[in-house]
């Protein structure tokens, strides 16, 4: 005897279940192929093959856009209009350069004397030099107000001491008073450099000088003393030059 099976249990249906009959599909009008109307083939969305390489995305649509005859549009052209100055706004910005400088000149030569020699006093340097008794002092006596003293100085050293007065001519030039102690053959090469040569002898109020050539367009005028060498350098005229020693007396 089969056991009893339970009430709520369906046995299971061992024979297959009838199908509907299917009809036979009609074959329509079939479209002839062209040539000129490619298969449409859609792109692969699943994940790339392991032995292909892959391209960035980038690099890929650039290769879609070269393929497909398009080109990346040209760089704009950089704008030169600020970097190109014409001559004549260059000129514009060097006078206003300039003009600022010409008022701040002409400002300090009117008002401020900026042409003028600075005038010095020579009495506490001649105070020095004959305290000093080294060698006799002689200041220039008889100069008109067109001689101006712009240098005074008196020093001691180890081979004898020296005075030095220089001037402003009344053309303007240069020209120095040197009275020294130390030896010629020193002092001379020092003052007059390795130009200084002898031109020959002049007299001068009454001494016997010795015209000498010195540095650049300088010329000197020497007076030898057996205390003291006199020099009278500049590049001041020879008449300045030679008025000058003659004031010395």
């Amino acid at each position: 005897m089969d056991p009893a099976q339970p009430a709520d249990r369906v046995p299971a249906d061992q024979t297959a279940p009838e199908l509907p009959p299917v009809e036979p599909a009609h074959p329509g009008p079939t479209a002839p192929a062209t040539a000129e109307e490619p298969a449409l083939v859609e792109p692969a969305t699943g994940p790339a093959s392991a032995t292909g390489p892959t391209e960035p995305s980038g690099a890929g649509e650039t290769s879609a856009a070269r393929e497909a005859g398009e080109s990346s549009a040209p760089p704009a052209a950089a704008d030169t209009t600020r970097s190109e100055r014409s001559p004549k706004d260059m000129a514009i910005s060097l006078l206003v350069l300039l003009v600022p400088i010409a008022l701040l000149l002409a400002f300090y030569r009117g008002f401020l004397g900026g042409d003028q020699a600075t005038v010095v006093d020579p009495a506490l340097a001649l105070d020095s030099a004959q305290a000093a008794a080294a060698f006799p002092v002689s200041q220039p006596q008889g100069l008109d107000a067109g001689w101006r003293t712009v240098r005074a100085d008196f020093r001691t050293v180890e081979d004898g001491s020296t005075l030095r007065l220089g001037y402003l001519t009344p053309e303007g030039r240069g020209a120095q008073i040197v009275q020294s102690s130390v030896p010629p053959e020193q002092l001379l090469p020092t003052e007059l450099t390795d130009q200084g040569q002898p031109q020959g002898r002049t007299d001068l109020a009454g001494r016997t000088w010795q015209r000498y050539t010195a540095r650049g367009n300088e010329q000197a005028f020497v007076l030898l003393e057996p205390d003291r060498t006199v020099i009278v350098v500049g590049d001041a005229r020879d008449t300045e030059l030679r008025e000058l020693a003659g004031a010395l007396g």
